[in-house]
C-alpha cells in the first residue's frame, strides 16, 4: 500500500507540471521559441528514459516477445486514440464553426492521452524497484512544462475563463496521479511477463507521442535547432541514468 501512495504522491507531482506551464503562460509572456526549445530537450529526456528505463527493463524483466507486444500494443493505443480526438474534434468544428472552447478541450483531452501512459510508467517503476525513479520522473515533469505552456496559450487566445483553465489543468494532474496509483495497485502482483508488457505499453504510448505531437511542434518553429536540443536532452538523461545506475 505505501508503494501506491508512492505512486499516487509522484504521478501528481508529475502532473503538477502541466499546472505550472499552464500558469506561467498565463500570467507571463513566453516567447513561443522557448517553448518549443524546452519541448524539443523534453523529446530527448524521454527518448532517453523510456530507453533505459522502460524498454530495457522490461526487457530484462519479462524477455523479448513481452517487450516487443507491450511497445506495439503501446503505439496502437496512442495512435487510435489520438485518430480518435482528431475525429471528434473535426466533427464538432464541422458542427459549431464559430465555438472556440471545442479547441481548448480538444487540446485538454490530448495532454490526459500523454500523461496517463507516463503516470503509469511511473507507477510501474515504484513497484518494480521500490521507490521512484528519478530519471523518469525528471523526464516526465520536463515534458509536461512546455505542453500546459502551448495548450494555455492557445486557451488564452481563445478567451477561456482563467478559473475554468485551472480546474481543467488540475483535473489532469490528479488523473495522472490516479493513473500511477491505479498502476502500481494493479500490476503489485503480476507476474514478471505482465510486468514487462505494462512497462512496454507505456513507452510505445510515450515514443508514439514524442514522434506525432512534441517534436513535429517543436520542428515548427525552431527548425533546425530541434535535432540538437533533442540531442542535448537525450544526453542529459542518458548522463542522469549512468550516474545513478
Amino acid at each position: 500500500m505505501i508503494q501506491s501512495l508512492q505512486a499516487l504522491l509522484w504521478g501528481t507531482v508529475a502532473g503538477s507540471a502541466l499546472l505550472l506551464g499552464a500558469g506561467a503562460a498565463w500570467w507571463l509572456r513566453i516567447p513561443r521559441i522557448w517553448v518549443c526549445a524546452i519541448m524539443a530537450f523534453g523529446s530527448g529526456v524521454l527518448i532517453s528514459a523510456l530507453s533505459f528505463e522502460l524498454v530495457l527493463e522490461a526487457y530484462q524483466q519479462g524477455g523479448l516477445a513481452a517487450s516487443v507486444a507491450g511497445v506495439l500494443a503501446g503505439a496502437g493505443l496512442y495512435f487510435g486514440a489520438n485518430r480518435l480526438l482528431a475525429w471528434l474534434t473535426a466533427r464538432r468544428h464541422a458542427s459549431t464553426p464559430r465555438t472556440q472552447n471545442s479547441s481548448g478541450t480538444a487540446i485538454a483531452v490530448g495532454a490526459l492521452i500523454d500523461g496517463i501512459p507516463e503516470s503509469v510508467a511511473l507507477g510501474l517503476g515504484v513497484v518494480a524497484g521500490a521507490g521512484i525513479n528519478p530519471t523518469m520522473l525528471a523526464a516526465i515533469f520536463i515534458s509536461n512544462i512546455p505542453e500546459g505552456l502551448a495548450s494555455t496559450a492557445d486557451m488564452k487566445q481563445a478567451r477561456r475563463p482563467g478559473r475554468a483553465v485551472l480546474a481543467l489543468w488540475g483535473a489532469i494532474a490528479v488523473a495522472s496521479g490516479l493513473a500511477a496509483f491505479i498502476g502500481a495497485i494493479a500490476l503489485a502482483q503480476m507476474p514478471a511477463e505482465v510486468l514487462a508488457f505494462a512497462t512496454a505499453v507505456a513507452a510505445g504510448g510515450i515514443l508514439t507521442m514524442i514522434a506525432d505531437t512534441m517534436i513535429p511542434e517543436a520542428y515548427a518553429v525552431d527548425h533546425d535547432y530541434t535535432g540538437l536540443l533533442v540531442t542535448l536532452g537525450f544526453l542529459s538523461a542518458f548522463t542522469l541514468h549512468a550516474v545513478g545506475g
